[in-house]
């Protein structure tokens, strides 16, 4: 009898169990942050990486209308650490490249490539990890895209997973 009820509570338990271990896979999933396509060194950033490169703060208004203070990587850095084509090199058909970012849930955004190179454009495309000075909230973070001064925040991507660089050839 004492078999049974052993076999009884462990499948009780079973459920909570799959919850715990799969809150645990899903939560290790999100700290990783994955850097390919046309670049010469593809990344695989653990959060320790990531909370380690110097970051920037940024003002922008988010899609409640108030002005919120980010914290986090300029985007433009994490390609210049992966050897995207930037600056110099960004001319001819080198052009044709775009950045896909890509969220858990399957939800993508385009960038071109020049709109992320401080030598073709003026703002700064923030790989954020914090508003108002914390982390950022369950089912945002723990990263999202920040691009201030657009009219919709559409292209905010939240809980990044992925970043790829791309040719349209």
């Amino acid at each position: 009898m004492k078999k049974l009820h052993l076999r009884l509570t462990n499948c009780r338990l079973l459920p909570f169990l799959v919850v715990f271990v799969l809150t645990g896979l899903l939560s290790q999933a999100q700290t990783v942050l994955t850097i390919s396509g046309e670049v010469t060194k593809p990344l695989t950033l653990q959060a320790a990486d990531l909370k380690a490169m110097a970051h920037t703060q940024i003002s922008a208004k988010d899609r409640d209308g108030k002005e919120h203070q980010y914290m986090g990587i300029p985007l433009v850095d994490l390609l210049k650490q992966a050897g995207a084509t930037l600056g110099g090199e960004l001319r001819g058909e080198n052009l044709m490249k775009y950045v896909v970012v890509k969220a858990i849930d399957g939800y993508e955004v385009l960038f071109a490539l020049p709109e992320l190179d401080p030598d073709f454009a003026t703002r700064t495309i923030l790989l954020a990890d914090q508003v108002d000075g914390a982390p950022l909230p369950a089912g945002t973070g723990p990263y999202r895209i920040v691009v201030p001064g657009e009219k919709k925040p559409a292209r905010w991507v939240r809980e990044v997973k992925a970043i790829e660089v791309r040719f349209t050839k």
